[in-house]
């Protein structure tokens, strides 16, 4: 038998809702409910198409000219985004993760970083998908088992839908009081209000106005999470939410994406992009210790 592209293929299944997880880079490649696809797949034999649900860690986004500095020591990573000569989205992209339990309605994953170029470290990552009674949860959870303090960021990179309503017609509300602008190699420079600039997603846009490949961050808690939505005219729609220490959300509306061209990113990060060398909201894990946070997806109105 031929072996997708993705790995191997975890299928979840509680009542209506269905989940499939592919092994390589933890990807999520299926959630729906009743029928309805709430995130974007792609067919077997193809790789994962614009990271399309794959998971980012120890860092999310792009490091620019994939340099930093550790101890006064410049650390070089492989440049893996050529193009605007960055190093992008972590180590584990192409990375075939291993099961550590799976039943009809969970799995959880674990693939090991280990010391190379620009990262002379040793951690353990594990990423749990389980489908809940209101949808969908991932969990993300980091294990520092080498001998140094390390330096990490997480993120996931869903492509989401709400059925088969058009991108164009949905809107996105970010609750997001500052965005990051980013230089010609997609990198951030600074921060600024959203307030008064066609970046403020506050109170929703129509993703037919918006062309957005934006991070934003200062995000408002709703209920004690961070929240992201995207509705449909009909009142239906998609709730992405995480949990505090996700800090910074990054919303991407390509126009040439391989499967319904307009399509939309939500991702949910714990760090800003470029990180290891600004320090924003990048996080330190000590030898022996662990780190865990959730984000899911909750469709609305159905």
């Amino acid at each position: 038998m031929t072996r997708p592209a993705s790995g191997a293929q975890f299928v979840l299944t509680r009542g209506p809702a269905r989940a499939q997880i592919g092994s390589v880079a933890a990807v999520l490649r299926e959630f729906s409910v009743g029928g309805v696809a709430f995130t974007e797949t792609w067919d077997d034999a193809a790789p994962t198409p614009y990271g399309c649900g794959i998971v980012l860690a120890p860092w999310p986004n792009r490091i620019a000219a994939g340099s930093w500095t550790l101890d006064g020591k410049k650390q070089q990573l492989d440049i893996t985004d050529p193009s605007n000569n960055c190093a992008i989205h972590g180590l584990l992209r192409n990375t075939e993760y291993q099961p550590e339990s799976v039943d009809s309605q969970s799995v959880t994953l674990r693939a090991g970083i280990y010391p190379q170029h620009g990262y002379p470290f040793t951690i353990d990552n594990y990423l749990s998908y389980s489908l809940v009674a209101d949808g969908l949860r991932v969990t993300h959870r980091l294990h520092n088992v080498g001998a140094a303090a390390a330096p990490f960021g997480v993120g996931a990179h869903p492509y989401l839908r709400v059925g088969e309503h058009a991108t164009a017609d949905l809107t996105v509300t970010v609750h997001a009081d500052t965005y990051l602008p980013i230089d010609a190699s997609k990198v951030p420079t600074t921060s600024h209000s959203v307030s008064g600039t066609e970046w403020d997603l506050r109170n929703g846009v129509k993703l037919a106005d918006a062309d957005l490949d934006t991070a934003y961050t200062n995000l408002t808690l709703v209920d004690g999470q961070q929240q992201v939505s995207l509705m449909a005219p009909d009142g239906t729609g998609l709730m992405l939410w995480a949990d505090e220490v996700f800090g910074y959300v990054q919303v991407f509306t390509p126009r040439n994406f391989p499967i319904r061209e307009h399509a939309v990113a939500v991702e949910p990060m714990t760090c800003a992009a470029n990180a290891f060398n600004t320090g924003d909201g990048l996080r330190w894990l000590e030898p022996g210790e662990s780190f865990e946070a959730s984000w899911g997806l909750r469709p609305v109105g159905f």
